[in-house]
């Protein structure tokens, strides 16, 4: 039997910490941090460190992303330690030396990780929480707007905080939300001497004047929505009265088959096109938290109106650019999937979204006026696809009986564009 090898020696080494400090770690990661000339890290991670660790060491400036290329550069050549707290891959600093250093040179062995449990791991242990089946939202470095995706009634949520006041923005949106009888707990200093859970109480009943507690702290909240709030399912086709909107909304019924025709997929970007309220592109990013989304709007009012709606529904990652296609979109990264909902009849729209497109890209263009289905009949004849009218009556009273009230008939061109046929028939 052959003896096990040794690691290969990294270019830098990650090490996750987490509240015990030097004494919960292995003697894998004690070496490798003994042994660094560079020590990396926050503030209080260094400060876990003992004497023994005598490299040079080194706060991380803010914002950290972008001067991680800068720090490895300055210290090629040094052994480098990298302190993360828990799980260095995940929510953490190990994402971000993982792209630097790319495939080739992981696969060199650049990058050595050595985790530590993760703050949501303790969580979840302590609370008797199968963690598969939580949702986690790290709130660090983001807006507490990005929770609201997450409330869905009787759904467990373990949120990573930003810091002590993190508790308190939780259980506002909460209380905005209509979920304000959920249940909350505040986990602090999780693994280490000084660890401590709050008892549970409603997000109703959390004290605004309460002082904060420990920044280093995970909320885990138990969802249960008031039975008045306003439903919000996790598939596309929101109520229409969950967007604030001056008419330019595309509707529930139409807006649930635009979605599926477009079928977004995690990490795909799409472009909204005469964005309108937004609907499009928030309900694009709802489907999976690596979604991204651009919407494309002219009029200020309604860009800023789209803005609203996005941080209402949890998405607040979406880019509004407030400007009129084809000028505005000369400058936007390359997109996945396009949707048109207005502006049709503007010179050269259509034909400079297609020729944006990947292969395997969609277009989904939707319309209601004769005008600019004459334009999709004609992409239809040029491009191929799919041109189909949707239909949506709805019962409305008619005197003492009821009776059905046709709403406007929308024209739906959608095709892929693909390899071998890139301007041509794509049948």
């Amino acid at each position: 039997m052959n003896p096990a090898r040794p690691a290969p020696t990294a270019a830098v080494t990650v090490v996750g910490i987490g509240a015990d400090g030097w004494e919960g770690l292995t003697d894998a990661s004690r070496a490798a941090l003994s042994e660094a000339e560079v020590l990396i890290g926050g503030p209080r991670q260094l400060d876990l460190l003992p004497p023994r660790c005598a490299g040079e060491r080194i706060s991380w400036p803010s914002p950290l992303r972008p001067a991680v290329p800068g720090l490895l550069a300055a210290h090629a050549g040094r052994r480098i330690a990298v302190l993360a707290s828990g799980d260095p891959m995940f929510y953490g600093i190990g994402r971000a030396l993982a792209e630097e250093v790319g495939e080739a040179g992981r696969e060199a062995g650049a990058l050595r990780v050595l985790p530590h449990p993760s703050s949501v791991s303790y969580a979840a242990a302590r609370l008797g929480w199968p963690l598969e089946d939580a949702e986690v939202v790290t709130l660090v470095g983001r807006p507490a707007a990005r929770l609201a995706a997450a409330l869905h009634d009787g759904r467990r949520i373990l949120v990573l905080s930003a810091g002590a006041d993190t508790p308190g923005e939780v259980a506002a949106l909460l209380r905005d939300r209509g979920f304000g009888a959920s249940r909350m707990r505040v986990l602090e200093q999780l693994g280490g001497a000084r660890e401590r859970t709050t008892a549970e109480a409603r997000a109703d009943d959390w004290p605004d004047a309460q002082p904060p507690g420990d920044p280093l702290n995970i909320v885990a909240v138990t969802c249960r929505r008031a039975p008045d709030a306003l439903r919000l399912g996790a598939v596309p086709g929101l109520p229409d009265d969950a967007y604030e909107h001056d008419g330019q909304l595309t509707k529930r019924h139409v807006r649930a088959v635009t979605l599926s025709t477009l079928a977004p997929a995690p990490g795909e970007l799409l472009w909204d096109i005469g964005g309108g309220s937004g609907s499009i592109a928030i309900e694009w990013l709802r489907t999976h938290p690596s979604c991204r989304a651009i919407t494309v709007e002219r009029d200020p009012v309604r860009a800023a109106r789209i803005t609203r709606n996005a941080d209402r529904l949890g998405v607040p990652g979406l880019r509004v650019v407030t400007g009129a296609a084809p000028a505005a979109l000369a400058e936007l990264p390359p997109p996945d999937a396009v949707f048109v909902g207005g502006g049709l009849t503007a010179p050269g729209l259509l034909d400079a979204c297609w020729e944006a497109l990947p292969a395997g890209g969609r277009l989904v263009a939707n319309t209601v006026t004769l005008e600019s289905e004459a334009l999709l009949a004609d992409a239809h004849r040029r491009h191929g696809g799919e041109l189909v009218r949707l239909a949506v009556a709805h019962a409305v009273p008619v005197g003492g009986f009821t009776g059905w009230r046709q709403a406007m008939p929308v024209t739906q061109w959608a095709v892929q564009k693909t390899l071998d046929t890139p301007s041509g028939a794509n049948r």
